[in-house]
């Protein structure tokens, strides 16, 4: 039987009450997995989102949230983090491909920043991932995915870090900002 919505929303809050570090995280990660495997989900949740990202829960303890992304273009974001909170990114119709990256210098805040890219794959219908604190990674996807986030907090009201390789510069923003810069994740 495939792991139902509500089920999910109960199981995701007791993992991360229990375990609210990265091990939790993972256990999350997990059970994103099968709830993305739920032809229900998908057709009540994914399918019929409207276009762009949307919030369709929030614990009411916790306050992580569960995000739909679906987005309408294809896309290739910049690195970036998710500055002190966490996401867990999981595949609901198409792909994403992610990047991880690694930065070089000692950094601390805006300015000038080095960074590596240390590894690339793709996320497909039920693959999930974790990206704790201020991991920094990039997604870039085709029209129409449509991927499902978790992540630890409304990321609208944190500060986060963005990257431009190509000119070797960070500039902290919050997610609205982000936004205008067609970082969506």
């Amino acid at each position: 039987m495939a792991l139902s919505y509500e089920r999910f929303k109960t199981e995701a809050h007791d993992i991360l009450a229990a375990e609210p570090g990265p091990k939790g995280r993972e256990k999350v990660a997990a059970r994103l997995g099968e709830l993305l495997k739920n032809d229900d989900f998908i057709a009540e949740y994914c399918e019929t989102a409207k276009p762009g990202r949307h919030v369709i829960y929030e614990d009411p303890e916790q306050r992580w949230q569960i995000m739909v992304h679906h987005m309408t273009q294809a896309h290739k974001g910049v690195p970036h983090d998710h500055g002190k909170s966490w996401a867990i990114y999981g595949q609901a119709i198409k792909h994403t491909d992610m990047s991880l990256w690694k930065r070089l210098d000692a950094g601390g805040g805006d300015g000038a920043a080095k960074l590596e890219k240390v590894k690339e794959f793709t996320l497909s219908r039920g693959d999930a991932g974790v990206y704790n604190g201020s991991e920094i990674h990039a997604i870039a996807y085709p029209a129409g995915s449509v991927f499902v986030r978790v992540t630890g907090c409304d990321l609208d009201q944190i500060e986060r870090l963005r990257y431009n390789v190509a000119e070797g510069t960070v500039k902290t923003e919050k997610s609205a900002t982000l936004l205008q810069h067609g970082v969506t994740g």
